[in-house]
């Protein structure tokens, strides 16, 4: 990068890594969970859903108040809030008889402290950088930060459940720990260039941003969304046919789980280096990846083979890869830094919309038919390839 800040991206780069491995290291834990507290598989599936639901409903909050206070002063207080969330989620696991309850509020501060922390990273590297390239650049590296922590996920925390099964919420506060000391000694942010807007002007400037923008803002919204969704609720039908049909359960199915995340990774990282500061070459590189996924789930439609499934899964991940990035810069190049957080925050929440979504609704519709889900699933990739196509319009951004 033409502004030497590497120590400022890698502090930045290892909030969304920390928030991605307090959720989805979980994930091969919670059968372990779910006997060690004799609840039911509904009551498990909670311990991941109410992070998720809160840091929805408070991203764009967050956003709106590192628009008004400044981009540090919302990320360090959030990150503390999640650790404490974490030693509250651990130390109930270990020290109390009927823990389900405490977990749940430890889980909800931690949502809660994600919401403030990973969405404001993306504005934060807006502001670092002066160059539209080197801001490309940087949240390429953020976004293959925050896959690499959906690969490492699912092995970490199998390795750290197979020594005592609540060691990975105790994990979690050390891994924010570490990246709260990085954000105080090594990220020096520039100042508010603005004295920040009364609450009123600020929305009227929003509501202007919409009107003006709202075409092409609402369709990464929506693209972000649908990558999400088909993203992880794909993961969910390949980790419950590993299980279920193939008896590959444990590392191994997370060894096996992190490959097409891997493949978003290489991909993300890839990208973020090569799309520069031209608008145009993010819409078509995000269109193609669109396409490369949507290919990937057709053929997936008509066979059940392992293999198939795998190497589509490997396509979709890059497709995957090559459009987030696009889609991070776009929305972050395209919106002054007074209104960039709230912006920023509001496309954050939708990807989380999508996370969200994705496992139940497959986990319904897996049930009546493989075809039918693939060709569901291939549908609406479809759909985010004609939006990107005909909503985005760079030529009007610029």
């Amino acid at each position: 990068m033409a502004e030497k800040k590497t120590w400022d991206l890698v502090s930045l780069a290892s909030i969304p890594l920390v928030m991605t491995l307090g959720n989805s290291m979980l994930i091969p834990v919670l059968p372990t969970i779910e006997k060690e507290l004799q609840i039911t598989s509904l009551q498990v599936s909670l311990i991941i859903t109410v992070y998720s639901v809160v840091a929805i409903a408070l991203i764009p909050i967050a956003g709106y108040l590192s628009d008004q206070y400044g981009r540090k002063r919302i990320i360090i207080p959030s990150l503390v809030i999640a650790a404490l969330g974490g030693l509250i989620s651990g130390w109930s696991a270990w020290q109390m008889k009927d823990a389900y309850g405490a977990i749940i509020v430890g889980r909800l501060l931690q949502g809660v402290g994600a919401a403030g922390a990973a969405p404001i990273v993306m504005p934060l590297v807006g502001d670092l950088y002066q160059n539209e390239s080197d801001v490309s650049k940087g949240l390429g590296v953020i976004e293959t930060a925050n896959t690499f922590g959906k690969v490492l996920s699912p092995i970490l925390g199998a390795i750290l459940a197979a020594s005592v099964w609540f060691m990975p919420f105790f994990a979690f506060p050390v891994f924010c720990l570490i990246s709260i000391f990085m954000m105080i000694f090594l990220v020096k942010t520039p100042p508010l260039s603005i004295v920040p807007p009364k609450i009123d002007v600020f929305f009227r400037s929003l509501k202007y941003i919409f009107k003006n923008e709202g075409r092409w803002l609402y369709a990464v919204f929506a693209i972000g969304c649908i990558c999400m969704f088909v993203l992880f609720g794909v993961l969910f039908y390949l980790s419950t046919m590993l299980e279920e049909q193939h008896n590959i359960e444990g590392i191994k199915k997370g060894i096996i789980l992190a490959i097409p995340l891997a493949a978003l990774c290489f991909s993300s990282y890839i990208t973020g280096k090569g799309i520069g500061k031209e608008k145009q070459r993010m819409k078509v590189v995000t269109t193609v990846g669109l396409l490369i996924l949507t290919i990937a789930n057709f053929s997936v439609a008509f066979t059940k083979d392992i293999y198939v499934l795998l190497t589509a899964m490997f396509a979709s991940g890059l497709g995957i890869g090559f459009a987030l990035p696009s889609l991070d810069a776009l929305v972050t190049e395209g919106i002054e830094k007074e209104e960039r957080g709230t912006i920023t925050s509001v496309y954050s929440s939708m990807r989380f919309v999508g996370v969200a979504l994705g496992p139940p609704i497959v986990a319904i519709i897996m049930k009546v038919s493989h075809f039918i889900l693939f060709v569901i699933i291939t549908f609406i990739s479809l759909i985010a390839v004609l939006i990107s196509m005909i909503f985005i319009k760079p030529s009007e951004d610029d």
